[in-house]
Order: structure tokens, then sequence, then C-alpha cells
């Protein structure tokens, strides 16, 4: 197996026991290969046709473990919409940590490779078409320079999975930072065992902030600090392209800052706070306006578990926790702030640029237009689908006077604001009747051409060519509310 490039050194399996279990793999009967990220391959050092033979998709069905692989299960908890939870992996096997040619250490993932000590009775099991929607998704998020987790290949596996109806087996290679989770966290505080949770933190530290080491006693603190930049950094870009995750549960926020679980999410169309497509979340608690605040509650769980750490005496440790937890709002407006400056081609800063943004929010709800397709009219002064009630609007011409003005008052030249704008605004997103047309074409036909060439213009998103116009297009009947379902 070492001429397809792995390179495993398997960190995770050194910290206590407790924090995964050794499983052997669940062969399938007949796996095929459907889709393969080559760029991904090339990134990581692996090699591309060797991956796409016979041995490579044994490897990907979890039929074989490549040399130096460890096949393991993590142990982990959550609060699932509020309600906290002993977890695991219940369908997900990791293989190995593979070590890129540059020194950069990545998980592989198997997503719906079969039963774990912590399936729950659940057969462990993924079926095609929220597996290939998460490959889109992760890939878009890329494109769209927001961190994530990646996609490297699906395989079918020649076997049928149960839910409502029946369905074809698949499963994913994720690829990320790592899986550490706040629910990691949560499950090593709730075992009360200090010496494995300081094993946990010592371990994250290592592997995503080793800069901070020279801290001293005061690197846990410094864990917190960061852990709460790259996660206000990451919501901010959230919320700048109009992503909805569905799901903030803190099993699926990671330490790492990437975003993860790609089930109920979607991409907002017409501007809506209180967008929400989650089939379960009846109540709006992960809504696109509530996404930041739910993202200070889940670092508020992790800064709990941090306590024992934090300080020797409880009062003092939660002192130090709630001052932190009470900057998170700063951190993400900052970010958020900054984002909304480019997307307006603006290089410098404004007492007034806040209400500027909120007035063109309000306007943007008010007249229902598309959030994507509004900035692209901004950037290029055209008429865009779903923009048309908003730019006829006399209110928007009020606004989009200030806005001239704000732009006049700068040294760039309206080419550089343009260029900015450019950068900042994709051309396109994966809105969701194209991600449905894309599964649909795979799941019933067997056609992955759509999905193909959705994947092709979803790469660069900010490229601005003639192919990526007609994916700014509504479906006919764009009125339909639409639902996201978490897919197992």
């Amino acid at each position: 197996m070492t001429q397809q490039g792995w390179q495993f050194d398997n960190s995770y399996a050194q910290l206590p026991k407790a924090f995964f279990s050794k499983i052997e793999p669940n062969p399938v009967r007949e796996p095929k290969l459907i889709i393969f990220n080559e760029k991904l391959a090339d990134k990581l050092g692996l090699d591309q046709e060797a991956l796409q033979g016979e041995e490579g998709v044994a490897v990907f069905a979890g039929n074989d473990t490549p040399e130096g692989g460890l096949p393991l299960a993590q142990a982990y908890a959550g609060h699932q919409f509020g309600n906290l939870t002993m977890l695991g992996d219940g369908r997900a096997m990791m293989i190995g940590e593979h070590i890129t040619p540059d020194g950069k250490r990545f998980d592989i993932q198997l997503k719906g490779s079969g039963r774990t000590p912590y399936s729950r009775g659940g057969d462990g099991r993924a079926s095609l078409g929220p597996m290939l929607r998460e490959y889109i998704i992760s890939e878009a998020m890329h494109g769209l320079g927001i961190p994530t987790t990646r996609s490297l290949a699906v395989v079918t596996t020649g076997e049928p999975v149960y839910r409502e109806t029946e369905l074809q087996g698949a499963i994913l290679t994720r690829v990320a930072s790592s899986h550490i989770r706040v629910g990691t966290f949560q499950y090593a505080a709730g075992k009360g065992d200090m010496d494995d949770l300081k094993k946990l933190a010592e371990y994250t530290i290592d592997r995503h902030y080793s800069y901070i080491k020279e801290e001293g006693s005061d690197r846990y603190l410094a864990l917190l600090k960061e852990v709460m930049k790259r996660q206000a950094e990451l919501i901010a870009k959230w919320q700048l392209v109009g992503f909805i995750h569905g799901v903030m549960n803190t099993d699926n926020m990671t330490l790492s800052g990437e975003t993860i679980d790609y089930g109920p999410c979607a991409f907002m169309d017409t501007f809506d706070p209180a967008t929400v497509f989650s089939s379960i979340d009846t109540q709006g608690r992960y809504a696109y306006r509530n996404q930041p605040a739910i993202g200070a509650w889940n670092l508020a769980r992790f800064a709990e578990t941090l306590l024992p750490l934090l300080h020797e005496e409880q009062e003092e440790a939660i002192k130090i926790a709630e001052n932190e937890i009470g900057k998170f709002a700063d951190y993400y407006y900052t970010h958020w702030l900054a984002g909304m400056r480019k997307k307006l081609g603006l290089f410098n800063e404004e007492k007034e640029d806040e209400t500027l943004f909120e007035d063109l929010l309000n306007l943007m709800k008010e007249h229902e237009a598309d959030y994507t397709n509004t900035f692209l009219a901004l950037t290029f002064d055209e008429e865009y689908e779903g923009t048309e009630n908003l730019l006829k609007s006399s209110a928007f011409e009020e606004w989009k006077k200030r806005w001239l003005e704000r732009l006049g008052r700068q040294e760039q030249s309206k080419e550089d604001a343009h260029q900015l704008m450019k950068d900042n605004n994709p051309a396109l997103i994966p809105r969701n009747h194209r991600v449905e047309e894309a599964l649909e074409a795979a799941v019933e036909q067997g056609d992955y051409s759509v999905m193909e060439r959705l994947l092709e213009v979803l790469s660069e998103p900010y490229a601005h060519t003639k192919q990526q116009e007609e994916y700014c297009n509504f479906p006919p009947d764009s009125t339909r509310a639409y639902q996201t379902y978490c897919g197992t």
C-alpha cells in the first residue's frame, strides 16, 4: 500500500484510551469509486493513479487499511439542541493521521464505514445522497476560502441501507486538520479525570496552537482565547456568504476552527435573518441570525470544561472564563465589519460604516432581495435576479448615494474598489436547487456529469466567468419552501 503515498503517524492514539476505541474495519461487498478529488490528493502528496485503482478503492471502502494506518473511533459528548448527550463516532472510522510532504498533519476519516462501540443501535452506514452533498458543500466552502474539512472520495458499497426506504450505501473519505471538538473536551470533563483533561488540552495545544506553549501556566487560558478567535472569524465568514450550518451542536464545533459536519446546511437565497432550512430545527435555534450567539454559547461550554485548568479556585476560574467569553462578540463583530467593508469596496474605516451596512441589510430584507446577487449587483452595477424590487426602490437610491459618497472619501480608485468587491463577492454559491439537481441526477439516474459541472464552477467562485452566470439564477418554483435533512 506504500505506493499510494500514505505516511501515517497516529498521535491521537497516544492519548488515554478513554478517548477512542480501536476498531476492526467493516468490509463492504462491492465498492465502487464514484468521485475522487485529484487536486486534494495532490495537496496531500498522494498517488492519484494508485488511489483510483482497486487497492485505493478498498481503502476508501474500509476493506483494507493502508500500511501504518490505525483504525479507531473517537469518543466525545455534545450539546444537541441544548441537551448534553454522550456520543462518539457512531458511523465513522479514522484510518490514520497522514503527514503531507510539507509536514502538515491531517486526519483521514471514513464516514459511513459501519458500526462502532458508539453506534447506539445504529447500523453505522450512510447513503449516497448525503455523502455526495457533503462532498459538494465542503468543496464549495473551500473554494470560498472558508476553513473546512474536505472530501477526498466517495465510494458506493454495493449494499443497501434502510431508512424510510431502501437507499444506496456509500462512504465518504473526509480530510480534517483534526476531529477534536468542543464535545471532546465535554467528554473529558464529564469523566472527571483531571489528568485526562490536562492531556487532551496539551495535545490540542501541541497540534493546533504550539505557539502558545511558552505562555506557561496561562497556556490554557491562551487556548481558550485562540479557539474563540478562530471560531469568531469562521462564523463571520459564514455570515458574509449567507451560509447556514443548521446543526451547531457542540460536537460539531472543532478546536481547529474548521467547519465540520455538513448535514442540514444550506446557503440563503432571499435575505432573511430568521432563515432556517433544517427540518429538525423547529424552534429556529440555529437560524442564520443566531449563529454568532450560538457560537458564543458553545464556547462557554468549552470554557466550562477548562475551569479546573484556569485556576485552582472555582470562583476565580469562572470569573476568568466569563471575562474571556464576554469578548467573543467583539471578536466576531470585528471580523464581520472587516468583511462587509471588503464586500462594499471599502479600504478604510469610518464610524458610520456600521449603520451603512445595517441599513443595506434592512432594505434587502424589506424588499426580499437575494443575498448573493445583491452584492453582485453592487459590484457590477447591474440588475441580477432577485434584486429588481430592491434596486428600483427610492430608499435604495438614497442608500446608494450614501455608499458612493463613502467610496469617494477614500484614497483608492474606483477600479481598486471594484477589484476588492470582485475578490470578496462570489459569482455563485451552491444554490439549493442546483445541489438537489446534481444529487437527483447522481442518485436516481447514475449521472454524475451534473455534479461534476457544478463542482467545477464552485471551485473558483471569485473568477466571475461567463460559465458561472447561469448558476446565479433561481429555480422556476423559487417560492417553494426548501428544507434540509440530517441524512444518515
